[in-house]
C-alpha cells in the first residue's frame, strides 16, 4: 500500500512497506532477537552491583548490539506492525529495563511506575522529548514557526504556559465544553436517523450493526474544528463542503506519509523530489491553509462587528474558540498561533476517535459494566439539568472508562524524555542525554503493575485508583497523554470530547458486539484496531 503511493521510488517494497507500518513516531524502539544478559532473580528487583554499588549503562540488558543489524532484521520480518507486543514480550524476557538500538537511534526501555516516577521527578523546567524530523523539516523548508509539540527549551516553556490558559485550565475548560456537547448530541441524532432509516426491527426500537469509525472520526473532526476554531465544518450532512473532504483528505495523507519518512533520509528525497516527500509536504500544505482560511474570516468577523460598533469584538461576546481567543489576547504572534492550532487539528482527529472505537468495543462486549455505567450517567445528567460539566462531574465512571480504554490500548506506545542529567534507574547509571522510553503498552496489561490486567474494569480508576492495583501507590500509572508540564497540550479537549460522546451514546443506544473476541491491533503512528470492530447499535 506504502509502495504504491511512492511510484518511481526505487528502494525495495519489503524495506519501504516495513518502514511504512512500523515507523511508529513516538516509538522509537526495535530489536533482534533477545540476546545476553538474563534477568537474575524475581521481575522488578533491582539488580546489584559488585559491592552493591551502581552498575554501569553497558550492563543493562539489551536487544542486540548492532543497530544497523537489528533495523535490518525489522525490515526483513516486517515486526514492526507489533512493536508494541515486542516490547511486551521483551520485558517478560529481560525484566523491567532494557537497552535498544534501531540505526543512528537508541534507547533505554522502562516498565515499572517506581522508575517512571524517578524519572519524571528529574526532567525539569524543559522536558525534551523526541522530536518529529519530517514535520519539522516542513516547517523549516516553509520557513512556518513550529508550535509547541515541535520545540524544546525557553522558547517551548514561554508559549505553553501562554497556550495552557486557553486549554487546560479549568475556566478554559468551562468555555468550550458546550461547543463539544453540541457537536457530541448532533452526532447521535444523525446515528438515531440512521438506524431508524437503515436499521431493523420494529418502529422506534430498531438496531442497526456498522462500522463506526468513518462516522467516528467526522466526529472528531467536527468537535475539534468546533473548540479550536469556534466554527462547524457540517460533517454530519449528506453533502459535506469540498474544503472540509480536502482537510481530511490532508489529514490521512500526512498520517499515511509521516512513518516512512522517519527512517528513510527525508532531507534527501525532498532534495530529489522524491514523490513520497512531495505528498508528506503537500498534506501539510492543504493543513495549513485550512487554517489560515479560519485566521482570515475572524479578521472579517473582527471587522463586521467594529463596522457596526460593536465592542465585543470578533465573536460578539460568545466564546470564540482557541483561535478566537489567542487572536483577542495577542500574546502569541500570528505565526505562532496559525502553528500551534494547526498542530492541534492535525493531531487531535485520529489520537480521539480510535480510542472511541475501542471504548464502543469493550462497552459492548461487557454489558455488565454498560449498564453500570449508563446509570451512572442517567443519574447525573438528570440531576445536572442539562449541564455538561456538571453530568461529567457526577459520572465518574465515564472518566474511567477512558482511563480503562487508554490503558489498554494507548494512543501513543511510549512517552519519552532524555535524561537532563546522570539519572539512577534499577540501579543501573543512565547518563545525561540518554532518550528513555516509559512502554505504555506493556505497562497497562502488565500483572506487575494491574490485578487482572486483560480485564476491562473501569471501577479500578474510581476512589483515586486504589482498586485493582499490584504495586503501592496509584501513581505513574496512567500515562496516556503524557505527564507534567510536557503532557498532551489537547488533553483537556481530548479528554472531555470523548466523555461527552459517550455519555450521549449510552443515553441514546444500547451497544453490542457481533463478535466478542479480542481485537487485533497494530502499530502505524498511532496504536489501532487491524480491522475497525463492528458495534450493533439498539434504541433506548
Amino acid at each position: 500500500k506504502t509502495y504504491s503511493r511512492i511510484r518511481g521510488w526505487v528502494w525495495r517494497r519489503d524495506i519501504i512497506s516495513a518502514a511504512g507500518q512500523g515507523a511508529v513516531a513516538l516509538c522509537v524502539t526495535a530489536a533482534g532477537t533477545v540476546v545476553d544478559e538474563k534477568l537474575e532473580g524475581r521481575k522488578g528487583v533491582r539488580k546489584k552491583g559488585v559491592d552493591g554499588q551502581v552498575r554501569s549503562f553497558k550492563e543493562i540488558p539489551h536487544t542486540g548490539r548492532s543497530g544497523w543489524v537489528n533495523l535490518v532484521k525489522f525490515w526483513r520480518e516486517d515486526r514492526f506492525r507489533q512493536l508494541h507486543k515486542h516490547m511486551e514480550r521483551t520485558f517478560n524476557a529481560l525484566g523491567p529495563i532494557y537497552r535498544e538500538h534501531l540505526g543512528t537511534q537508541s534507547s533505554v526501555n522502562i516498565i515499572l511506575p517506581s522508575d517512571i516516577g524517578e524519572l519524571f521527578r528529574s526532567e525539569g523546567l524543559h522536558p525534551e522529548r523526541m522530536t518529529l524530523q519530517p514535520w519539522a523539516t516542513h516547517r523549516e523548508t516553509r520557513h512556518y514557526s513550529k508550535g509547541v509539540f515541535l520545540k524544546n527549551g525557553e522558547e517551548w516553556r514561554v508559549d505553553r504556559l501562554l497556550l495552557n490558559k486557553e486549554v487546560m485550565m479549568s475556566a478554559a475548560v468551562k468555555r468550550f465544553l458546550p461547543l463539544l456537547d453540541e457537536v457530541a448530541r448532533d452526532f447521535c441524532r444523525m446515528m438515531q436517523a440512521k438506524v431508524e432509516r437503515e436499521g431493523r426491527g420494529e418502529e422506534g426500537k430498531r438496531s442497526l450493526t456498522i462500522d463506526p469509525s468513518p462516522d467516528i472520526f467526522r466526529f472528531a473532526l467536527e468537535a475539534s474544528c468546533n473548540v479550536i476554531y469556534g466554527e462547524r465544518i457540517g460533517l454530519f450532512s449528506s453533502s459535506p463542503s469540498l474544503e472540509s473532504q480536502k482537510f481530511i483528505w490532508a489529514v490521512e495523507q500526512m498520517l499515511v506519509t509521516t512513518p516512512p519518512l522517519l527512517y528513510l533520509p527525508h532531507r534527501l528525497l525532498l532534495r530529489i523530489g522524491a514523490p513520497l516527500w512531495t505528498q508528506h509536504a503537500t498534506a501539510w500544505d492543504h493543513i495549513f491553509s485550512h487554517a489560515e482560511a479560519r485566521i482570515q474570516r475572524w479578521y472579517q468577523r473582527l471587522s463586521s462587528s467594529q463596522g457596526r460598533g460593536s465592542e465585543a469584538g470578533a465573536s460578539g461576546g460568545q466564546y470564540s474558540g482557541v483561535l478566537g481567543q489567542l487572536m483577542e489576547k495577542g500574546q502569541l504572534s500570528l505565526d505562532l498561533i496559525k502553528a500551534n492550532v494547526t498542530e492541534m487539528m492535525a493531531g487531535g482527529v485520529d489520537t480521539t476517535a480510535v480510542p472511541l472505537q475501542f471504548a464502543l468495543f469493550e462497552l459492548g462486549r461487557n454489558p455488565e459494566v454498560q449498564e453500570r455505567v449508563r446509570q451512572q450517567v442517567r443519574a447525573s445528567w438528570e440531576q445536572a439539568g442539562g449541564d455538561p460539566q456538571k453530568a461529567l462531574q457526577g459520572a465518574p465512571l465515564l472518566k474511567g472508562t477512558i482511563k480503562e480504554i487508554l490503558r489498554l490500548y494507548p494512543v501513543a506506545t511510549t512517552v519519552q524524555r532524555r535524561t537532563i542529567k546522570d539519572t539512577i534507574l534499577q540501579n543501573y547509571h543512565i547518563p545525561a542525554g540518554t532518550l528513555v522510553q516509559v512502554c505504555l503498552y506493556p505497562l497497562g496489561r502488565s500483572a506487575d503493575v494491574f490485578a487482572a490486567p486483560q480485564r476491562f474494569e473501569p471501577d479500578r480508576w474510581v476512589n483515586n485508583g486504589e482498586k485493582g492495583q499490584t504495586v503501592e501507590g496509584s501513581s505513574f500509572r496512567s500515562l496516556a497523554f503524557g505527564f507534567g508540564a510536557r503532557q498532551c497540550v489537547g488533553r483537556r479537549i481530548a479528554e472531555n470530547e470523548m466523555q461527552l460522546l459517550l455519555m450521549h451514546i449510552l443515553l441514546s443506544f444500547h451497544l453490542s458486539v457481533t463478535s466478542s473476541e479480542d481485537i487485533k491491533t497494530t502499530c502505524t503512528l498511532i496504536l489501532q484496531p487491524e480491522t475497525p470492530p463492528r458495534i450493533t447499535f439498539r434504541k433506548l
